[in-house]
């Protein structure tokens, strides 16, 4: 018997009282409102959100979004503002350097305004080294909360997927609050 084993029977001989697991298929958060929730949270969160438009152009609004982007990065075919496809780069370190790289977003939580980035990319450090990301996302493909965005990713096929809401920061104990630390400085959700 392995030191894991014999430390999970210990606490198992020692535990006093049990309890069901929850009931996880109850939702309990629902919003009236879902859209306006995740940009709401999305903005908290240090994020920005646009809202497609008909007459909308969406290299334009990239482009307004990022006008002093040298470098944009993206496979996505709609994407002709793209100065390059990270999917034909022979090394993932030449990534670095990339202004803007632009993903899809299969949905998105309104609870915390995540979104599910499962990789479409040949390397998952697209969704990281850039300075900004912008992340395309059908606005009829909010859920309310992670129950909800788990139930979706649960029989899914993927290799690697993430959820990302708003651009990466973290603080230290003297309240410093920092942007960049693990990702993009940036993160503009455009929500067709």
């Amino acid at each position: 018997m392995s030191s894991k084993e014999d430390i999970l029977k210990r606490i198992h001989a020692n535990t006093r009282q049990q309890y069901d697991m929850p009931d996880l298929s109850l939702n309990a958060i629902v919003y009236e409102d879902k859209l306006k929730t995740f940009i709401e949270v999305l903005k908290a969160a240090g994020g920005e959100a646009y809202v497609m438009q008909p007459d909308d152009d969406l290299n334009a609004v990239i482009r307004r979004f990022y006008p002093e982007a040298q470098r944009i990065g993206s496979n996505l075919n709609e994407i002709t503002c793209a100065t390059f496809n990270p999917d034909e780069l022979e090394d993932p370190r030449e990534l670095n350097g990339t202004d803007v790289s632009v993903v899809k977003g299969e949905f998105g939580v309104a609870e915390n305004a995540a979104v599910w980035l499962p990789c479409q990319y040949r390397y998952k450090a697209v969704y990281f080294i850039s300075n900004a990301l912008v992340i395309l996302l059908d606005r009829q493909e909010l859920v309310n909360n992670m129950n909800e965005a788990y139930r979706r990713i649960t029989n899914a096929d993927y290799s690697f997927g993430v959820f990302m809401s708003g651009p990466s920061k973290t603080a230290d104990i003297e309240q410093a609050l920092v942007f960049g630390a693990h990702g993009p400085i940036r993160v503009t959700v455009i929500l067709i």
